[in-house]
């Protein structure tokens, strides 16, 4: 995305997204309609701050924990997993090309024009790093490849396949931390300012089509399956 921004193919949704998630999902304060990361902007809590930032911490060592888990009870499914997560990214950015969205960090500093090259920003999470006096988040964002590929969240939809792979492969414990960080992920989102509510519920449906195509249509396809069980054997040693 750092070699051919989405930005170069079709026009930035800014304002037009942002009064889409006003309209739906506005908050009534003060005479005047927030959205609900104005809101929360507005209302943030040093508390909140860690939580969201260690749910957000969470989006890649949960999926990678989950696949080494994998990786040592049941490797068939772990090729099922990893395809099905790399079928989603491949689903996500069909979207960040054909649909560019700026995020709501961006609209609170830059308002609705539209800058090409924008750096990433950490938002919220700034107050994450601020609070423990550490650099984590500023590292990570200040490499971000497009600031324009806000929807869908696939921060949202990557634990989500970790959810729904979980079912017959770890107890209910795990499933009950599974479920409580994908929706804190999807809290953290929105409360952080890096992605609307449409953002998550985007990446939430990119995850669910993702997999219902993965599993009712590529797993029964012949040529398909003759690839998984010939890549199981390599695995398998």
């Amino acid at each position: 995305m750092k070699a051919a921004p989405n930005y170069m193919f079709f026009k930035v949704h800014i304002a037009d997204i942002y009064g889409f998630e006003k309209h739906w999902f506005g908050i009534h304060e003060g005479g005047q309609i927030l959205t609900p990361n104005e809101y929360w902007l507005a209302h943030s809590q040093s508390w909140i701050d860690v939580m969201t930032g260690i749910f957000y911490l969470c989006w890649v060592p949960v999926p990678l924990m989950f696949a080494v888990y994998l990786f040592f009870t049941d490797r068939l499914a772990l090729l099922h997993f990893a395809a099905t997560f790399f079928f989603v990214n491949l689903l996500g950015f069909v979207v960040y090309y054909t649909f560019p969205a700026a995020p709501p960090w961006y609209v609170q500093l830059h308002g609705f024009e539209f800058i090409p090259g924008t750096p990433g920003n950490t938002a919220g999470l700034a107050r994450f790093d601020a609070y423990f006096q550490v650099n984590i988040f500023h590292s990570l964002y200040s490499k971000g490849s497009n600031v324009f590929a806000a929807m869908p969240s696939l921060h949202s939809a990557y634990p989500l396949i970790v959810l729904y792979y979980s079912r017959h492969h770890v107890n209910r414990f795990f499933q009950v931390i599974f479920a409580t960080v994908t929706v804190g992920i999807w809290f953290a989102a929105v409360y952080l300012s890096h992605h609307y509510i449409v953002d998550v519920l985007a990446g939430i449906t990119t995850a669910a089509v993702g997999i219902f195509i993965y599993r009712k249509f590529l797993m029964k396809a012949s040529f398909y399956d003759r690839g998984i069980q010939w890549l199981y054997s390599f695995v398998r040693g």
